[in-house]
């Protein structure tokens, strides 16, 4: 429990020198999410009451604990935050949500991870916002029923299927986040590159953009490793010469395929013939984890268009076979039986 309270009972103190926006005017993208949250933030304020609980959807990267930090710098309240995982009894989500002050938000990243008997204690506390503690056990076991203050919690997720009916029920504001525009990650490059203190053009930006794969957290480690490349070699000055040179010593191709990504993809077309074959399989030829494949990889080599899930197993695309300059497969040869005469 110490070590809960020595990470969560803090208000983040290194949030706002991070490239994280702090409110919504500065937040780019995602707009009807945005539009929605700016709407519930101005009515609970005009009737002085806390926000109804949010939860957010997507995948990694795409602005949900920055858009927590910002509905509570939005309300003027403290932001506690924590994981899933790391609440594993009914005694710490006590401690935590009593440490709590009236309108506080909560933020729990990856709450579909968090243990199925701590999850039933927050029902009553987002509901009717008490909770029942167990003391002792056996002949000696009695229940005490602890009154919180009115609060809101911000759950995030990137895996929304895995999130139990009674718990989505429960929050007011549910919004998915997708994946962004190049147009609006070149805005994000260059209000980064603005906070870093480096000098970057618009075809700069746009390029560092393209090859982010629609994901703000991948635009600024580019970005990033980008500014040490125009530091070095540059003169602190990023063009789309320069990005496209710094991206290339990162082998990051024009269209955001990392080294990982062509390893896929060239095992699966040069080894299985472009399939189909199964994700343990394609897992071992490249050495790597069925899961860390399926969560980290597989999304965007999808969405793009570059494999397809079958019954079968993993299947390249024409797209895959065009970029990576592979043919279509030859048909298969007619049988020839030979005839004793």
């Amino acid at each position: 429990m110490e070590r809960i309270n020595e990470t969560l009972n803090q208000r983040n103190p290194s949030f706002d020198n991070t490239l994280r926006p702090t409110t919504f005017a500065d937040f780019t993208g995602q707009q009807k999410v945005r539009d929605r949250l700016e709407l519930a933030v101005e009515a609970a304020r005009q009737r002085k009451e806390s926000l109804d609980h949010v939860l957010l959807l997507g995948p990694p990267g795409l602005g949900k604990t920055t858009l927590a930090f910002i509905l509570g710098q939005a309300m003027g309240v403290n932001v506690k935050t924590t994981s899933g995982p790391v609440i594993d009894k009914p005694g710490d989500l006590a401690g935590l949500l009593t440490s709590l002050q009236a309108g506080d938000i909560i933020f729990i990243d990856e709450i579909h991870r968090m243990q199925r008997s701590v999850e039933e204690y927050l029902y009553s506390a987002m509901e009717d916002f008490v909770i029942d503690i167990m003391i002792d056990q056996g002949p000696n076991a009695r229940s005490i029923r602890l009154d919180l203050p009115r609060f809101t919690l911000v759950g995030a997720t990137t895996r929304s299927g895995l999130i139990s009916a009674p718990m989505r029920s429960r929050f007011g504001l549910s919004n998915r986040l997708d994946y962004y525009l190049t147009p609006d990650l070149a805005r994000i490059v260059k209000r980064s590159a603005d906070k870093l203190g480096v000098s970057i053009d618009e075809d700069g930006a746009h390029e560092i953009a393209a090859r982010a794969r629609g994901t703000p957290r991948i635009a600024n480690n580019l970005l990033r490793r980008v500014r040490d490349f125009a530091q070095v070699r540059a003169g602190n000055h990023i063009t789309r010469a320069v990005a496209g040179e710094a991206l290339a010593l990162l082998e990051i191709d024009p269209y955001g395929l990392d080294e990982m990504d062509k390893r896929l993809l060239e095992t699966l077309l040069f080894k299985f013939g472009g399939g189909p074959v199964g994700i343990s399989t394609l897992a071992v030829a490249v050495s790597e984890e069925p899961e860390t494949i399926e969560e980290v990889y597989e999304p965007y080599l999808i969405q793009e268009g570059y494999i397809q899930r079958t019954p079968r197993g993993r299947v390249a695309t024409p797209l895959c076979r065009e970029r990576m300059r592979v043919g279509e497969p030859a048909a298969p040869a007619p049988l020839q039986v030979e005839l004793e005469l």
